[in-house]
């Protein structure tokens, strides 16, 4: 017996032995092989891969879901999902079949053909719409959240609830604030698709902070040109000088009505439209207008400015010189929709407000930041202006702001503090004029429509 526990014990031994060999023969195996697959890996960089890729199979990963899908959506890279039974994020509002190839991972010899059999055309939408839903819904942690949160909102407001189209199209829902409006018609990026027309005429809003002297004043001028434009319904009048307000005698007579409105607050995010000190002509305030009315979702105006990034100090700058391109349409002389003045008071922070105000300083660079992320568009440059100046308020005892030299020290400033805030620079650079017909042509005066604004 003793013998025979001994022989077992040895031959277990030897099992234990050969075992060994077999594993010891194993890892060698396999570590020739991981040498294999690193030795083919290094030859390609997996990033650049990537971004050059038109497809990219998103497997299941330890669980049903995995990192390559978000992957995918940020290289514009069409993810060829392979996890039956996976929920993709936020599927109850985002329509991903426009997004994604949907596979079988048990009929995966399928997949080639099907990828194969995709037009060219519809490839463009899907990676366009990898890119939209990556820029809308999941390039940062903080938009996570706020696409789940105001998801919830929609499941318990239902009768405020954002359609199917607000989610997956531009600008999207973050951008789509049921609390204006629930109609898509009252939202400026989604006339084209509804085939809404435009508004046909316009409120001008004109902030005064100067006392009324005389009635040859810019302001005074100012109102009358634009009250004299065809498109005009009204004007409002924000008072926010210093003195009390005039009585109503020292307005000027106008066939429209002109609401003057006493200001609680001296803030310049209350400034908007139009200056005091613009000079504008009624031919130059109609001929913007019927602009806009083509490029309803953008900022159209006269007075341009532009960015630029600065390599030697790794910030950005910003530039009033005249150049070839631009990326900025001062709100000083512009025409937008009135829902990027709700966005402004509700969907940015009170710190980047605050810093405007306290500045009284870059409220139209900000807007021009907002305009820009929502419609991934420059404004819109119309005619040449170089009567819009940049200098001290006529016949005013307090200097303009545009005299002070701290003023484009912190127009820098603001730059850069408006890129950090939004996460990247949405200023988009453009290089589109757009001037009446036979502008400058040396053709009879009475064959032009827009006769005063080459004399300008």
């Amino acid at each position: 017996m003793e013998g025979e526990m001994l022989r077992c014990a040895g031959e277990r031994a030897g099992d234990l032995k050969m075992g060994g060999e077999k594993v010891r023969e194993r890892s060698r195996d396999q570590s020739f092989g991981f040498f294999l697959e690193e030795l083919v890996l290094s030859r390609y960089d997996y990033r650049e891969m990537l971004y050059n890729s038109t497809f990219c199979l998103v497997p299941r990963g330890r669980r049903l879901g995995s990192f390559r899908f978000l992957e995918a959506l940020q290289a514009a890279c069409v993810p060829v999902m392979l996890s039956n039974g996976w929920e993709l994020p936020f599927s109850e509002i985002i329509d991903w079949n426009t997004a994604a190839v949907i596979g079988d991972e048990r009929l995966l010899l399928q997949i080639p053909s099907t990828v194969r059999s995709i037009h060219q055309d519809k490839i463009l939408s899907l990676r366009h719409q990898t890119q939209f839903l990556w820029e809308a819904y999941f390039n940062s942690v903080e938009k996570i959240v706020l696409t789940t949160l105001e998801i919830i909102q929609d499941r318990v407001m239902l009768h405020t609830s954002r359609s199917n189209l607000m989610w997956n199209s531009l600008p999207g829902g973050l951008f789509t604030l049921p609390q204006y409006s629930t109609y898509l018609g009252d939202f400026p990026f989604y006339y084209a698709k509804l085939g809404v027309k435009p508004y046909t005429k316009f409120t001008a809003i004109v902030h005064v902070v100067s006392p009324l002297v005389s009635q040859s004043q810019p302001v005074m001028k100012l109102l009358l040109s634009v009250a004299k434009s065809q498109y005009c319904a009204q004007v409002i009048v924000l008072w926010n000088c210093d003195k009390p307000l005039p009585a109503k005698h020292r307005w000027p007579v106008t066939s429209i009505p002109v609401i003057v409105i006493e200001g609680e607050s001296k803030v310049i995010s209350s400034r908007f439209l139009l200056d005091e000190d613009t000079v504008l002509s009624t031919t130059e305030v109609d001929f913007a207008f019927t602009v806009w009315q083509s490029f309803p979702d953008r900022i159209v105006g006269y007075p341009a400015r532009s960015h630029f990034w600065d390599g030697n100090k790794e910030r950005w700058g910003y530039t009033s010189k005249w150049t070839n391109d631009y990326s900025m349409v001062l709100t000083g002389a512009a025409i937008y929709h009135k829902y990027y003045h709700y966005l402004y008071t509700t969907y940015l922070p009170a710190s980047l407000r605050n810093m405007v105000d306290q500045m009284s300083n870059c409220e139209d660079i900000l807007m021009n930041f907002l305009v820009s992320s929502v419609s991934k568009l420059p404004p819109i440059k119309v005619t040449q202006k170089k009567q819009y100046k940049e200098t001290m308020m006529g016949q005013s005892s307090r200097a303009s702001r545009w005299a002070d030299p701290d003023h484009f020290a912190q127009r820098q400033t603001c730059m850069n503090k408006f890129a950090s805030w939004f996460g990247s620079m949405p200023l988009v650079h453009s290089q589109m004029r757009l001037d009446p017909v036979l502008f400058k042509d040396q053709v009879s005066i009475l064959r032009k429509k827009y006769r005063d604004i080459e004399r300008l």
